[in-house]
């Protein structure tokens, strides 16, 4: 290998030539996106079965549901369901009362083990008790809200696990392009829901859990054989290509004197954290709320039938995750070009994905009953949703890499709270009661919130590191070994 292959590439123009050949770190990227589909794959199949539960337009079903009362009968391969509304929207919270006590865990085992295998075993749990969840819905309610409790255990690691290992391959002036991998979401929901409406006809409700519980044990095979931690423990990847990346991330980067010990106290009294937790908290309990109920809006208030319930559900998710996508991009070009400073354009990207889609919700409160203008104002608020990508949910990486997973962990764990609480409002208002009216109350309470949202990242938000993230360089650490980097 000739010299020059070796040197570490830090002029501009032939940094971003450099780039555009790696390999290792766009499969990291494809499976950081893929990955992240057969979550909410995993996540949101049950939000389109338990409509379809109460539908007749399956052959092998027969299936009792009264006008006046949201409680259904449905046989299907010799069960019986007797599901009130309050019931369907336990069933639902039920995740979140797993997603909730292994947020935090995941994150600290995570920055002590690695990405890798808790994000990979995480997956991999989570899809086996995907296959396992038709069983215990013949079992009964309490197994089924157990299986449900247990998916959210698993999946709870995964937003948080996945930060660490963005501080190893991902210079920071890119980090919008792969934060925008994780809203792949949406595009797993997206993809679930449109799927679900033209398989459960053909194939029975059953074969949605294990058609993604399938694909999840595929996807988690993958990842074992093809991510590894860093770019040094890789055994694939170019010398050239490992030298960019770690080049990159020492230019881009503070002091990477990371602190023995976890400055906990710090933490909870930092103002920009706690303005990444409020945002995140409240911008991510009006998504929750969207995409759980919006299958059962569509066929209760807009009468849609399943398979056009399946496709415009979907049609949201589609906008928000293609809408992150490219404004992550935007938003790493502005900050490399230096067109805004990077904490202008969090803020700038942050308010045009809460502050919107709150106004579009105060919409849904006068035009929601019409089918059109509904289905619109969902598209629009979800869509421009996705431009937090740039925003907030970029901000732990900025303010405090060294510690992101665990911030991203306090500031996921919160937000599992309000999945559950969101399903309890629903269904208390909606029972026996799935009228309009009581939905405008729902869309008041998302307006609010998305508001609140908003003006709590615009007065405290920041993306600049913070100085407990890293240990100064003092007398303690002046004989501290850093790696070298040479420069041609």
């Amino acid at each position: 290998m000739n010299r020059d292959s070796r040197v570490i590439i830090v002029d501009s123009r032939l940094a971003k030539k450099q780039s555009r050949s790696m390999k290792c770190s766009s499969v990291l990227n494809w499976m950081v996106l893929f990955g992240f589909m057969v979550n909410y794959m995993l996540r949101v199949n049950m939000s389109i079965v338990i409509v379809e539960m109460e539908s007749n337009n399956n052959h092998h079903n027969v299936t009792t549901f009264s006008s006046n009362s949201t409680a259904i009968t449905a046989k299907s391969s010799g069960m019986e369901l007797d599901w009130s509304e309050f019931d369907k929207n336990l069933i639902l919270g039920s995740f979140y009362w797993g997603y909730i006590i292994t947020e935090l865990p995941g994150g600290l085992m995570a920055e002590k083990v690695g990405t890798r295998p808790i994000f990979g075993y995480s997956m991999l749990l989570a899809s086996i008790v995907t296959l396992f969840t038709p069983m215990a819905m013949d079992l009964g309610l309490y197994p089924l809200l157990f299986c449900r409790a247990l998916l959210g255990l698993a999946l709870g690691v995964t937003y948080p696990a996945i930060q660490p290992i963005a501080v190893n391959w991902i210079p920071p002036n890119e980090r919008g392009k792969f934060i925008a991998n994780m809203m792949a979401t949406n595009l797993g929901a997206g993809f679930t829901i449109l799927a679900c409406g033209f398989i459960i006809p053909i194939l029975q409700w059953k074969s949605v859990f294990y058609i993604s519980g399938l694909v999840g044990v595929v996807w988690s095979v993958f990842w074992f054989c093809l991510i590894f931690e860093t770019p040094a423990q890789h055994p694939r990847i170019t010398e050239s290509e490992r030298d960019y990346i770690e080049s990159q991330i020492a230019e881009q980067s503070s002091s990477p004197i990371k602190p023995k010990q976890i400055p906990w106290a710090k933490i909870f009294t930092s103002l920009p954290v706690w303005a990444i937790i409020i945002t995140h908290v409240t911008s991510v309990f009006g998504y929750f709320t969207i995409s759980l109920q919006l299958p059962m809006y569509m066929k209760y208030v807009l009468h849609y039938e399943i398979k056009a319930n399946g496709l415009l559900s979907s049609l949201p998710y589609f906008g928000k995750f293609f809408m992150a996508f490219f404004v992550g991009i935007i938003a790493d070009r502005i900050i490399t070009y230096r067109k805004m400073s990077k904490t202008t354009t969090r803020k700038l990207f942050t308010s045009i994905g809460v502050f919107s889609p709150g106004i579009l919700m105060i919409a849904q409160v006068y035009y929601g009953e019409n089918q059109l203008w509904s289905v619109l104002i969902f598209v629009f608020a979800l869509t421009l949703n996705g431009a937090v990508s740039g925003g907030y949910l970029g901000s732990a990486l900025d303010i405090a890499p060294n510690f992101s997973g665990i911030i991203f962990g306090i500031a996921n764990t919160l937000p599992s709270f309000g999945g559950f609480l969101s399903t309890y409002i629903v269904g208390e208002l909606t029972n026996n009661n799935q009228t309009f009216g009581q939905w405008k109350i729902v869309f008041w309470i998302l307006a609010i919130t998305y508001t609140i949202s908003g003006f709590v990242f615009l007065i405290y938000g920041t993306a600049q590191t913070l100085s407990w993230n890293s240990i100064p360089v003092n007398e303690e650490t002046k004989d501290v070994q850093l790696p070298k980097i040479m420069v041609y």
